[in-house]
């Protein structure tokens, strides 16, 4: 081949080589999509929050596409491991408890958020942050926060035992305890012929919640301890007495918000954000109360999710923009109203 013919063959395929790469860097592109997988805010309702209203506007202003998975604990343990043991990484966010972040940064499968900087606007409570330092990286950003309460029908009231007043119970005073809980109960019971108490005991309910958080360290003054205490079998005998007064269908209900609004129950515990509805709907009916003290105090436990970024996740700043989003004050609002728990971390 000639050695001009030759030349211009070569020059012929750099020139496109060139423009096959300038159209590569100038050409408009699609737009970025992440993975944000959660195990929160995966109830119907909720979910159709986030894909309807809370992503939408983020896509919007940023044109990065989000697909929100909700997944289960251990679902997301699994895909996580799964992920970071393949070198194969898709997933860019995740929201999960303190206590899977604090699992998945001891097997080093989260990036160390340091780097990304401060948040601005943000004030989170200096506890959380504490927290959310963990394994020698910054973990996680604290997003959303909830608790438990009692919820209680009006009508309730009429049915006191001796001793507690209703003030005892809006007040949470010494009154209020858990004995007082099984005698109001049994009250109800004796002069109606219905158990009006009531708890998510379903296949999704949060029974476990109220068994590890509240009986065992308002009897036995820790969590998880003294199981195995005298103090451990005392709280099994409370049970077992008080549950002589628990609705039935109690181990079929997976909120209690339903159960409120139909009477079937006039105490009920749960969730702050599963109790929503029949605060909205009948306000005027319905009171928040706090939880019973015990023989050790008032147990409680407080629910922290936070936001992390996997080790090697795709897309990391589209993952930091979407976490800079969820935590605006303005977005904390419109989770909280949509979602009723204490959600607002960056103090407004």
């Amino acid at each position: 081949m000639p050695l001009q013919k030759k030349t211009l063959i070569i020059a012929a395929v750099v020139i496109i080589a060139i423009i096959a790469i300038l159209a590569y860097v100038f050409m408009p592109k699609g737009p970025t999509k992440i993975l944000w997988a959660s195990t929160q805010l995966c109830p119907t309702k909720e979910r159709a929050f986030v894909e309807r209203e809370l992503l939408p506007a983020f896509k919007k202003e940023t044109g990065i596409e989000v697909e929100f998975i909700p997944i289960s604990y251990a679902d997301l343990a699994s895909r996580i491991e799964a992920e970071e043991k393949a070198g194969k990484v898709t997933i860019s966010v995740i929201a999960e408890l303190h206590g899977g972040i604090d699992m998945f940064a001891a097997k080093g499968y989260l990036e160390d958020l340091t780097p990304f900087g401060t948040l601005p606007g943000r004030s989170f409570p200096a506890v959380l942050e504490k927290y959310s330092r963990i394994h020698g990286i910054k973990a996680y950003v604290p997003w959303l926060t909830a608790t438990y309460v009692m919820v209680i029908n009006k009508k309730a009231f009429e049915y006191l035992p001796p001793g507690l007043s209703e003030k005892d119970v809006l007040e949470g005073t010494e009154k209020w305890t858990y004995d007082a809980l099984l005698a109001w109960a049994k009250s109800i019971y004796e002069k109606t012929g219905e158990k009006k108490l009531g708890f998510p005991v379903g296949p999704k309910g949060l029974w476990h919640r109220f068994l590890h958080g509240y009986l065992y360290p308002s009897f036995t003054g820790a969590q998880v301890k003294y199981f195995d205490s005298d103090d451990a079998v005392k709280l099994w005998e409370y049970l077992r007495e008080l549950w002589k007064y628990v609705h039935e269908s109690s181990t079929t209900w997976d909120a209690m918000a339903e159960p409120l609004l139909k009477e079937e129950v006039w105490i009920a515990w749960d969730h702050t954000a599963r109790i929503k509805d029949a605060i909205v709907n009948k306000p005027d009916q319905f009171v928040v109360v706090p939880v019973p003290r015990g023989p050790k105090g008032r147990g409680f436990i407080l629910v922290v999710v936070g936001l992390s970024i996997p080790k090697n996740a795709p897309n990391k700043e589209a993952a930091w923009k979407l976490i800079e989003y969820l935590t605006r004050p303005d977005v904390q609002v419109k989770i909280l109203q949509n979602v009723a728990s204490s959600r607002a971390l960056t103090r407004l």
